[in-house]
């Protein structure tokens, strides 16, 4: 069964509806705050127990004495971000179950980084990932490198705090820079001042956050439909169950290929040679401590993706079954979950505030780590080797001065964010873009002993060279080809969208009206020009663009206005409709 493809069209929204923007109340603001408090209070905690007698080893490393399940769901959370969260379920809602096959590349892609690349990394007892590479090679292939991983991570963690903060306002009305601001303050505070023991202890906390809140959605929505098995019955009807797909043309959107062979480099990427990652590894006691943390990711993975395709599901039949409004249906693909769950939680006072907390949760764990790790390669690779009598008491204030700073840039990059309209798309994408290089350089070290510095350099200019001219190329190829289409019976018509959350693969989003369905409903799209690696679950989600759209007719806070072109289109499109729409 081709992935996307639909046997009947979803019900159509109530025509002529007004629908007020759904309100916090202040329970769910109390939650909310409540995620933040106690996130800072783990983080503070850490931070005054034995406070100057701290090193910088328990400050970047956390004295290398942890357990492996607090590590097991460090790692589970760190690229567990907001975007996964709002990402996985619109993709199974929109073209159905195909995605969840990502499940059968999460134990090859986790076995490979335990039985490889750590005790590679454990048995130098390094601090930094890049360590390794001055070892093998030198010193400039090192901070190469370091300096990738920099440029990687500074650019993603602004997309990460902000993206999420944008979709939340456009469907609730939250205040876009308070959320942005609250986040930002409170997890800059908590990293710099308790350091790696305080990330992993807060991210435990956010994981269980994250799956309390999803869990309190399915159990909600599928009584409100009539349970789980009917949720699976309609979803099948509805042609939403895929089986394998085993098309070896890879320019369908998913196939078992593509999601099985792919997500296996999308997971060494990420597990195997990510510092942020790496760093949590070797914080382990013993490396066979390490090496169960990251068995014990597998199930915790799987649980987890099984999580949101189930929120897609259940979404999907509650939408067969309860009319949508004609502002959600108008909605981008990111703000689908988030409609969803006002319309499914109104009514029980807290429950929106633990869904927001758990969203917001992704984001803390995902930019506490990338402080923490920029903050420890800055020190580590740039720093260490030209400074080297610097003193402890110094080293120490220099980390934590380097994660305030990189907390204040994370907040700069996001109003950078909310500036670039649909360059960021190529944003967030270049985290993949960048992560593909990084993992060949590291496997060229290991299993190739000829191999020596300048073609270590040579190689990974070139892989960053091959992937940017893609991703980037994609991206400007599928602007370019998204005018607005042609009405073949004056039905078809695109919304003018500012685009904010995209993977490097990118298409306009249609949407189709006909007599017999208002609702606009989105065109599978099987085919894609190309495909890139973008972080984590969501990583092989939205091959297609996932912009976070404007809510019509007017923008929401903090948010530009689209060009007088988009309007004067989309006012053509709406009479459009209402020339050959319901009569």
């Amino acid at each position: 069964m081709s992935v996307g493809v639909s046997t009947s069209a979803p019900v159509s929204p109530t025509s002529g509806t007004s629908v007020s923007m759904p309100a916090f109340s202040l329970v769910d603001y109390v939650v909310f705050v409540l995620l933040l408090v106690l996130s800072l209070a783990i983080g503070l905690y850490h931070a005054c127990r034995g406070w100057g007698r701290h090193t910088v080893g328990e400050l970047l490393m956390a004295n290398r004495k942890m357990g492996c399940l607090p590590v097991a769901l460090s790692l589970l959370a760190t690229f567990q971000s907001a975007v996964a969260i709002l990402g996985v379920p619109s993709e199974i809602y929109r073209f159905g179950t195909q995605y969840w096959f990502l499940g059968c590349c999460y134990f090859l892609g986790l076995l490979i980084p335990a039985h490889i690349f750590i005790p590679v990394f454990y048995r130098l007892h390094l601090t930094s990932a890049y360590e390794y590479l001055e070892l093998r090679f030198n010193k400039t292939v090192r901070v190469c490198g370091t300096v990738t991983f920099i440029f990687q991570m500074v650019i993603y963690m602004g997309v990460v705090l902000y993206a999420p903060s944008l979709a939340l306002n456009a469907v609730t009305g939250f205040d876009l820079w308070l959320s942005v601001l609250a986040l930002g303050i409170v997890c800059t505070i908590y990293t710099a001042l308790g350091g790696l023991k305080a990330v992993i202890w807060t991210d435990v906390f956010q994981t269980v956050v994250m799956f309390l809140g999803q869990l309190a959605v399915i159990t909600v929505g599928s009584a409100k439909v009539g349970g789980l098995g009917h949720v699976w019955a309609v979803a099948s009807q509805h042609g939403r169950i895929s089986g394998f797909e085993l098309n070896p043309d890879p320019f369908v959107r998913h196939t078992f290929w593509t999601l099985a062979i792919g997500g296996v480099f999308m997971m060494l990427s990420l597990y195997g040679v990510n510092q942020a990652q790496v760093q949590r590894y070797l914080s382990s006691r013993t490396e066979k401590a390490a090496m169960l943390s990251c068995y014990a990711v597998f199930p915790f993975q799987q649980v987890s993706l099984c999580v949101g395709s189930l929120i897609g599901l259940v979404m999907f039949t509650y939408y067969q079954e309860y009319p949508m409004s004609i502002q959600q249906a108008q909605a981008a693909p990111d703000q689908f979950v988030l409609y969803f769950v006002m319309d499914i939680l109104k009514g029980l006072p807290g429950l929106p505030g633990l869904f927001i907390a758990c969203l917001f949760s992704g984001s803390l764990s995902t930019i506490s780590s990338a402080f923490n790790s920029l903050a420890t390669v800055t020190m580590e690779d740039l720093i260490r080797p030209w400074f080297p009598e610097f003193s402890e008491a110094r080293a120490i204030m220099l980390s934590r001065g380097l994660a305030f700073g990189y907390g204040l840039l994370c907040l700069g990059m996001a109003y950078i964010s909310s500036q670039m309209g649909p360059v960021l798309q190529a944003a967030i994408s270049i985290f993949g873009m960048v992560g593909g290089p990084l993992l060949g350089l590291f496997c060229l070290g290991m299993f190739f002993p000829c191999a020596n510095p300048p073609g270590a350099i040579v190689g990974l200019l070139s892989g960053l060279v091959m992937a940017f001219w893609i991703g980037i190329g994609s991206i400007v190829t599928s602007m370019g080809s998204s005018m607005p289409p042609s009405s073949t019976n004056g039905s078809n018509f695109s919304l003018p969208t500012n685009l904010t959350v995209a993977t490097a693969t990118t298409l306009m989003p249609l949407t189709t009206v006909s007599k017999e369905n208002a609702r606009p409903v989105p065109e599978p799209c099987d085919h894609l020009p190309s495909v890139a690696e973008a972080p984590g679950p969501l990583a092989l989600v939205l091959a297609e663009a996932a912009p976070l759209q404007e809510l019509w007719p007017g923008p929401p806070r903090g948010h530009r206005r689209v060009s007088r072109e988009a309007e004067e289109w989309c006012a053509g499109g709406q009479q459009r409709q209402g020339a050959h729409g319901p009569g």
